[in-house]
């Protein structure tokens, strides 16, 4: 498998076992890691195409791989003892969409208060096809003033693509359609589910 190679700026787990497994699961459906990480401490992670369930255990299994500390957000209803325990193990934030701050807020203060934070998100929101992405992943990313990180779950050639930075402007739309074509329908595991204004190929 590809050896990738990651700043010092970036959070990691330092899990000899995760990573054994993660690459076990890797090489099992013969999966490799391919681009490289940013030179930043703080960005959002943008994982797409999401289409199926097989999706989460991928990008877990790359996680624990590579050793890489990423964070997800989940309601706050569901962090309940002993099942909060786990989910902030696995790096789950609790997020409570009624608070004044809404959830941009709340995590913006969360970037605000960290030395190092990876935030990975879907930006689709779900696994059916939608005419357009939800742009709330701009959103935080522009009001904690740190870039987004595309990274793909590319089915046709089993490459967990890391990309290249995009600065996020305060045009949500246009950086929008910027990180879209990153993007194309052939890397979705179900291609005619992957939504959103993204390739219809790849070149």
């Amino acid at each position: 498998m590809n050896e990738i190679n990651i700043p010092a700026c970036i959070p990691r787990t330092h899990s000899r076992f995760g990573q054994w497994l993660g690459s076990k699961v890797l090489n099992w459906f013969g999966w490799q890691v391919v681009g490289a990480f940013p030179e930043h401490s703080k960005f959002v992670a943008a994982v797409a195409p999401h289409t199926s369930n097989w999706d989460f255990i991928i990008a877990i299994a790359v996680k624990m791989h590579l050793q890489v500390r990423i964070r997800f957000l989940g309601k706050h209803s569901i962090f309940i003892w002993p099942l909060s325990i786990l989910l902030r193990k696995w790096g789950g934030i609790a997020v409570d969409r009624r608070a004044a701050n809404g959830v941009v807020g709340q995590v913006k203060a969360l970037f605000d208060e960290t030395d190092a934070l990876i935030l990975g998100l879907a930006p689709e929101g779900t696994r059916k096809h939608m005419p357009n992405w939800k742009t709330g992943f701009i959103h935080i990313a522009n009001a904690a003033q740190v870039p987004v990180v595309p990274m793909a779950l590319d089915y046709s050639k089993k490459q967990f693509v890391i990309m290249p930075a995009i600065y996020v402007s305060d045009d949500i739309e246009q950086t929008l359609v910027q990180v879209q074509q990153q993007f194309s329908t052939a890397m979705g595991k179900y291609p005619q589910q992957v939504s959103g204004a993204v390739r219809k190929t790849r070149y």
